[in-house]
């Protein structure tokens, strides 16, 4: 899946599309969105107005929480396909193992949906080793997406997923923006004259994992993807990992960690 384009919070619609269909234009085949984040419509239109053909993009969205029933996953489904105005998803989430998540009933849901050809792939999202385990135990999992920055490293479900072959996409992989300041990485950016942003995806892509970092400037979209041209040092590697502060910017009540 490479580097993808987060468009979380990115809900102004021709500044969606037009950040979308900049970031495939310019190098980037993979494109994130969910159903609460209100914009898959503008995400799809930005695939349409984008010179990339639709077969050629990896497009990811999420069913949200109140959407995880059995009959909920199908319907919700077919109301995102609408919205981006595409035949099937790639990757579909579950946004979180919450409300209305029912391990058993909601992936049948999904299998379903994969059964009918309306998503290729099924993910889960800020699924911990736990719930990962457990979800495997009823459908095959494509993919955990999580945050992972250098100030949450996720080193053991990371093993976990390396070890159950499922892919670890990790969301807000610039802490927000909290990257820019550690010392750490501020000295791997100097010593390669390369932004902290560049260094930090750098080193989620080195961990095996797909940093989906967002942004509507254009510049920031096109550096994030030179990512994929920077080689760290290992005493880079070990420099980043020997960072003290942790940090995790997500939170909410019904997180399955608290």
């Amino acid at each position: 899946m490479r580097i993808g384009l987060g468009t979380w919070q990115n809900t102004e619609p021709e500044k969606c599309r037009k950040s979308v269909e900049y970031a495939l234009n310019n190098g980037y085949r993979h494109v994130d969105t969910a159903q609460i984040y209100k914009n898959e419509e503008y995400v799809g239109q930005g695939i349409k107005t984008s010179k990339i053909d639709r077969e050629n993009v990896f497009l990811a969205s999420k069913v949200w929480n109140t959407n995880l029933s059995k009959k909920r996953v199908l319907s919700s489904t077919k109301e995102s396909l609408k919205k981006l105005d595409v035949d099937y998803i790639d990757l579909m989430y579950i946004h979180w193992p919450s409300t209305e998540y029912q391990p058993e009933k909601t992936l049948q849901g999904f299998q379903a949906l994969k059964n009918r050809g309306l998503i290729q792939h099924i993910g889960v999202s800020n699924f911990n080793t736990t719930y990962l385990e457990e979800a495997l135990q009823h459908a095959e999992i494509y993919a955990n997406q999580v945050e992972m920055h250098p100030l949450l490293p996720q080193k053991q479900l990371l093993e976990y997923c390396k070890e159950e072959n499922v892919e670890l996409v990790a969301y807000s992989p610039l802490a927000r923006g909290k990257v820019f300041d550690v010392p750490e990485i501020q000295e791997v950016a100097e010593k390669h004259e390369v932004s902290e942003a560049r260094v930090s995806l750098a080193w989620i892509l080195e961990k095996g994992a797909t940093p989906i970092p967002k942004s509507q400037n254009q510049e920031h979209i096109k550096d994030n993807l030179k990512a994929l041209e920077l080689k760290l040092d290992p005493e880079d590697i070990t420099k980043i990992d020997s960072i003290n502060k942790k940090v995790r910017t997500v939170d909410p009540e019904f997180a399955p960690w608290n």
